[in-house]
């Protein structure tokens, strides 16, 4: 294995569900040179690839699908903003949530549509008919949700989101 190959896979398997772009601009190498080196990395059973919500994420084998998609979730500030409160504050309601975090009921419904497909977050109903979330498996969410730390690009894009959900539903931010 090359030098360069180790240090992409090194990379890679430090910063699980890592995407492309972040790849990129976190090495010295050029796109080319990546895309070349991780498709070898494939080929050889030492990084897997997925397609998870719009973009191609990088991992080591020992993921499986369902992490694989947990982690692509987690780099996104506003979900991993979601899970971290609710572990601190479950059960709870949508509206308790999407007020604690000051972002609009949409932003919160589109990532909590994901954290629910994906097994993150169970959405049940109380003996009242409203809606409750907790997560579902405390564990190995927790555990996944300590290896990932979203990048600038990514917060800056999921502030961005919130600011024109917010101006949309003409929330506290919108003049």
């Amino acid at each position: 294995m090359t030098e360069t190959r180790r240090q992409i896979r090194a990379h890679v398997h430090a910063n699980a569900g890592i995407h492309f772009n972040e790849l990129v601009r976190e090495s010295s190498f050029a796109p080319g040179q990546i895309q070349y080196h991780v498709r070898r990395l494939i080929d050889d059973g030492e990084l897997v690839r997925g397609e998870f919500y719009g973009r191609t994420h990088y991992y080591p084998p020992e993921y499986d699908e369902r992490e694989r998609a947990m982690l692509a979730l987690f780099r996104r500030e506003t979900a991993r903003e979601i899970v971290v409160h609710l572990i601190e504050h479950e059960p709870t309601g949508p509206s308790g949530v999407a007020d604690a975090l000051g972002i609009a009921r949409s932003t919160l419904e589109y990532h909590l549509e994901r954290l629910v497909e994906q097994g993150v977050v169970e959405k049940t109903y109380d003996e009242r008919n409203r809606v409750v979330l907790r997560i579902a498996n405390r564990e190995r969410t927790a555990e996944l949700l300590s290896t990932v730390e979203p990048t600038v690009p990514d917060r800056l894009l999921d502030r961005f989101t919130r600011l024109v959900d917010d101006l949309l539903e003409g929330g506290p931010g919108s003049r």
